[in-house]
Formats: C-alpha cells, structure tokens, sequence
C-alpha cells in the first residue's frame, strides 16, 4: 500500500484482520510508525524507502496506491516503475479521473505493467471493516488479487461488494457515478431538513426522531442512519447540538462536478446530479448570500405546516430516491456503450448494497429491475418501480409547491420532478426550439408528416 493515511491504513488492517501480509510506504515517517503500532503483527511492514518497499513484496508484486487524485499518483508512478518488473500490478484505488486512469492504463501497458482503477467507497469504517470495491482494468490482473479484494470487502446476504466491472477505466468510471448520486441524495436529504426545520418547526430532537423513522422502513439508507445520529450529537465544547455550529458552506472534491460534466458529454440528463453540484457552489457565496438575504425579498418559512407533512416528505423525497438512481443508472449505461465498458448493471446494484455511502434498501430493488430486464432502458419504467413512482408523485408535487410558497429551497426535489414529467411526456416543445434554430442559423428541422431534412425562409429580410 503506497500511502497511509486514513484510508490507505485501514485498508491494509482490514488485509492483515483476513490473514494476509502486507507491506505499506508513505513518506511520513509518523504514519509507517502508527501503522507499524496498530498493525502489531508480524504479517506487516512498512517503511518510507520505495526501494525497502519493493522488496518487500514477492513477485509478481501486486501495489495499491491510496494517494490523492491526479498529480500525486503520477509521481508514485514515476517513482516505482524504475523498481518494477515486467507482469508487476498497479492499482489506483484512489478517486482518480477516469480519463487519468485510461491514459496510465495504456502508458503502462507499453511496459508491460498492469494498472487498474478501482474505487472504494465507505469512509474510514468501510476501509477498516469492509468497504464497496468497484476494480476495473485486465481481467488476468484483477483474478490475481479478487481473493484479497472478496475477503475484505462488505458481505450482504454472505456475497462480497466486489466484483469485476470490465476493462479500462471502468471501475473509477462505476465510483465517479456512485459518487454523484451521493451528490443528490444528500442534496435531497438536506432539502428534507430544511422543510422540517423552517416550514415545520422541528426541533433537533425531534428531527433525529424522524429519520430514525425512516431508517426503519423502505427508506433505510447509510446516509438516512447517519443524519439521524447527526441531529443527537452535542458539541463538547458548548453542550449545543453540533449541526448548529457548523458552517452552511459544503464543500467538494470534485467527483460529482465530474459526474455532470461526462453526462452532458453523453448526453445523458441527470438534472439531480447537476442541480446538487450547483447548490454546493451556491452554498460557497456565503456573503453575497447574507447580503441577498437584506435586499432581495420572497415568500418566508411560516413554519405552520400541517402534521401530515413529515409523511408528504417521506414520500417526495422517496420518489427523488428512486429518480435520482436512475438517473445514475442511466449515464452508467451509457457510458457502458460509449467507452466500451460492457457493464453488468445487476452486479453494480449488487455490489453497492453494503459498505459504500450510497447503500440503501432500495437497490434490492434497482437489483431486481435489472436483473429481470438486463435490457432496461430507465428504472422508472420498471414495472414495480414505475408503480412506487405513481403513487408517490402526488406527495413530490406537493411538497415542490410547499417550497416553493415558503420560500424554501428545494432545487433537488424539484429537478426529480421535473424529470420525471418530461420523461413521460409523449410530446415536448421543442418543435419550437428547433424552429427558432431554423429561423436564425438554418440549422433545419424535420417534420412527423414526411421524412428528411428541411429548411424554411422564415422571413422576407
């Protein structure tokens, strides 16, 4: 493991916790020592010489990289390869991009070096006790290192989260995605707590009780448990609830930025994913926001919603679950086409049931759909999902016009909407769009009365 911090540490106690040995480099003497003191077995070793490091290792050497994305890995690379051998095996499994990944994929293959991407998703406690492991990159390689992956990765129902995804970049490609829907459902799930606080008046308290609730039932999430243990902690310093003392500016590290931006390559929509990087950023305006806040005027939180609303809400942001997903689902599908993935969507949905951010309830669901129909082309016209949909929808306009008449943000909520309306529209306008493009750059149009290509003058001058 090249790399022992958080993450590259307790990945590497997790291998020692199935008997394996393992070898560790950083170029902090402290963290090999912290290592070294936690590890407290003879199966491990670590170091902050490469040279040391790699003769640890018994060829043909397998090597993990836990560093941060983009130049860091470069100069790991640079730094081990003269030490290497032919058949030796590179993994990144840090959030790298996955053009970064197909680029070192093939500057390695040049020197028969194997190299693959492969996301990991669970936090510090998913590193240390099993987290989801999304491995892309040679099929040989990855048969070389799947028992060590299948050992320490999550276990739901006695199968590991982890399974090959296909070549290339497909793995960091998988954990992009699984990032971005991340991105949307915690943009929605703030949205919930904002409709509670302000348009309700819910105290803490009694907001922790609420998503205890949820956690309970269809909505049972990873990110529902936590926020319900969010709205129970103290601050040790002022015995206030901590989520009160915490900045509302979110930051981010760019994967769900990414997201969007391969979407809108693939044209692929995926307005949750979207909307929910463009309110971090919005977040982030902090003082022009106070200073908004002063001038520019609105409807304003009344907080005399009726009792049913924490139900309605329960149920649009349940709707929102299902629609963000298959939006996520949607681009990994066509990405799958695009870069020559040949992605097995009922094993992605397998594999993020447990250990990973985004685990939920709901991808037994999303499991199923797929593998009853590897063909699918959205979830939301998967029968059993399409009828959730139907009657939950109601409740999702419902609270979208609550917003919207208290002047409380929901921008997540309402792009699920959205979606999904124009999803099952039969007919859109945009015959319009596309005589206006004719109109001013003859870029010309077809018709539904006959085929072919057509241009009109629109106008004398």
């Amino acid at each position: 493991m090249v790399g022992l911090g958080v993450m590259g540490r307790n990945v590497l106690l997790n291998m020692l916790d199935h008997g394996y040995s393992t070898a560790g480099l950083d170029t902090d003497a402290a963290k090999v020592s912290a290592l070294m003191d936690e590890a407290k077995s003879q199966g491990a070793g670590a170091t902050t010489d490469p040279n040391a490091f790699v003769a640890m290792l018994r060829k043909p050497r397998a090597i993990m990289l836990l560093v941060p994305a983009g130049a860091p890995v470069d100069a790991v690379v640079r730094e081990l390869l003269p030490l290497l051998s032919q058949g030796d095996l590179l993994i990144d499994a840090g959030n790298s991009h996955f053009t970064d990944t197909d680029r070192r994929y093939k500057a390695l293959a040049g020197k028969n070096i194997h190299f693959f991407g492969m996301g990991v998703s669970g936090g510090e406690s998913g590193a240390r006790h099993g987290p989801s492991i999304m491995p892309g990159g040679p099929k040989e390689a990855y048969e070389r290192v799947r028992p060590i992956l299948e050992a320490i990765a999550a276990k739901v129902g006695g199968e590991p989260c982890v399974t090959y995804l296909g070549p290339g970049s497909a793995g960091h490609y998988v954990k992009m995605v699984h990032n971005g829907i991340e991105y949307a459902l915690m943009q929605l799930i703030s949205e919930t707590y904002d409709l509670m606080k302000r348009g309700i008046g819910l105290s803490n308290e009694e907001l922790g009780d609420v998503y205890d609730g949820w956690n309970n039932g269809e909505l049972s999430s990873f990110l529902i448990e936590i926020t319900s243990q969010i709205f129970r902690h103290m601050d040790d310093k002022t015995g206030k609830p901590l989520v009160d003392l915490i900045l509302d500016v979110a930051r981010q590290k760019g994967t769900g930025q990414w997201t969007s931006q391969d979407a809108l390559e693939l044209k692929v929509p995926t307005p949750t994913i979207d909307i929910a990087v463009t309110m971090r950023d919005l977040s982030g305006r902090e003082t022009a926001r106070q200073t908004a806040s002063k001038v520019l005027q609105g409807a304003q939180p009344k907080g005399d919603l009726p009792p049913d609303a924490v139900k309605k809400i329960q149920n649009a942001f349940h709707a929102a679950m299902i629609i963000s997903y298959a939006q996520g689902m949607a681009q990994l599908q066509a990405a799958s086409k695009a870069y020559s993935y040949n992605l097995n969507m009922d094993a992605i949905a397998r594999i993020w049931r447990g250990g990973c951010i985004i685990r939920a309830a709901l991808l037994e669901d999303i499991r199923t759909a797929h593998k009853s129909n590897p063909e699918l082309p959205d979830l939301m016209v998967n029968p059993q999902l399409a009828s959730r949909l139907n009657a939950l929808q109601a409740d999702l306009r419902t609270i979208v016009r609550v917003g919207v008449e208290n002047g409380i943000p929901v921008a997540g909520h309402m792009a699920c909407l959205t979606y999904f309306d124009a999803y099952r529209s039969e007919w859109m306008p945009f015959n319009l769009i596309q005589a206006q493009r004719d109109f001013f750059g003859a870029h010309t149009y077809e018709r539904i009365d006959q085929k072919g290509v057509f241009h009109t003058q629109w106008s004398d001058t």
